[in-house]
């Protein structure tokens, strides 16, 4: 009797573990994303770029940054954007080359945000394609003569970070 009851007591303790590790390891997955909820309503999940940029005077360098966005009650439901410190010099559409994981780049038309610092997408198909992707790799010109800027992104835990994002948006993943 005395066996099955410590049998007993070291499933239960395995089984706390297994929980315990099982929570640890999706909180790990989810340390690169930072999460807000702004006035507006808007539910963001955010991502800093594994690569870094050196701004126009470089000097310093920066990590660009991907955000995931829901709007609880307004359209676009779903946006993506991409946060610079350097503007580029396009004022209303810019084209970005997009690879995912280690598939062929294709183009897609960004929108440009105030003072150039960021690309905007708007609609869910573009968080969709991203669903089961490892890695997102954006690269952009900054401007006609001054070249191009690249961020290259590790999507560990982007599934968890959009159910996350819908969740608090009262909103289904696209």
């Amino acid at each position: 009797m005395k066996l099955f009851v410590e049998m007993g007591h070291a499933v239960a303790i395995a089984l706390v573990l297994v929980s315990v590790c099982g929570i640890a390891r999706a909180e790990a997955v989810l340390d690169n994303w930072r999460f807000e909820t702004g006035e507006d309503g808007v539910v963001t999940a955010s991502l800093y770029a594994t690569n870094k940029l050196i701004t126009g005077g470089g000097a310093l360098s920066y990590s660009p940054i991907l955000t995931i966005a829901c709007r609880a009650n307004g359209e676009p439901h779903w946006t993506e954007w991409l946060q610079l410190n350097d503007g580029v010099s396009a004022s209303r559409k810019i084209t970005m080359s997009v690879t995912v994981d280690q598939g062929s780049k294709f183009d897609e038309s960004w929108s440009v945000g105030p003072r150039g610092r960021t690309l905007v997408r708007d609609g869910a198909d573009g968080i969709r394609r991203l669903a089961a992707a490892n890695r997102l790799q954006l690269s952009w010109r900054f401007g006609l003569l001054s070249g191009r800027g690249e961020a290259d992104f590790n999507l560990s835990g982007f599934g968890e970070a959009v159910n996350q994002v819908a969740g608090n948006c009262n909103a289904d993943p696209p």
